[in-house]
């Protein structure tokens, strides 16, 4: 049985040689991986900005290989016609982000908070999204250049939503395509 690990913030691709000792050990850690997900080797995901921590791994080409579950993103025309079919836009920027400008109808949830010169995740984000959210909703996910919204997109997933994807190149992209914005 292959697996996905639970409860980390992007689930590890465990392998089916693992997986038994895994489950056997820690009980009810493995969720089985769903296939529609496409997967990606954590040397890829870095190149969105996402720091993976592995330690005591050997990392391998091939079946062995450490491998992060993470939704399909779109580009920005796709995404506009996906809104136009009936998908809610999730803007995942900060207010002060999204108050200078936002796809028509987006709903604002940040998936970070800018804490001095840094960001901090919000802790609350997957219970502030499940309260407007159904996990049967199909959603795109936005931020303001494609990384966040990966982050988030990937986290929905990993909780349960099923249909939800990640716009390519965010917010920028989407105003460089002069689509529909407000501003709040």
């Amino acid at each position: 049985m292959a697996g996905v690990v639970i409860g980390v913030s992007f689930p590890v691709l465990i392998a089916p040689r693992f997986a038994p000792r895994l489950q056997q050990n820690l009980p009810g850690i493995l969720r089985p991986l769903k296939p529609k997900h496409q997967v990606i080797s954590i040397n890829k995901l870095s190149t969105t900005g996402v720091r993976c921590d592995v330690r005591n791994w050997s990392l391998r080409s091939g079946p062995e290989s450490v491998q992060l579950e993470v939704p399909t993103s779109v580009p920005v025309r796709v995404a506009k016609e996906l809104l136009q079919a009936g998908h809610r836009y999730l803007d995942v920027r900060t207010e002060d982000e999204f108050k200078a400008g936002h796809p028509s109808g987006a709903i604002n949830i940040p998936y970070m908070f800018k804490v001095g010169s840094g960001m901090s995740k919000n802790p609350k984000f997957l219970e502030q999204v499940s309260s407007i959210f159904s996990q049967d909703d199909e959603i795109i996910v936005g931020c303001q250049s494609g990384k966040r919204s990966l982050m988030a997109a990937t986290e929905l997933h990993s909780a349960g939503f099923k249909a939800v994807v990640d716009l390519a190149g965010g917010y920028s992209a989407w105003s460089q395509n002069e689509l529909p914005i407000e501003r709040s």
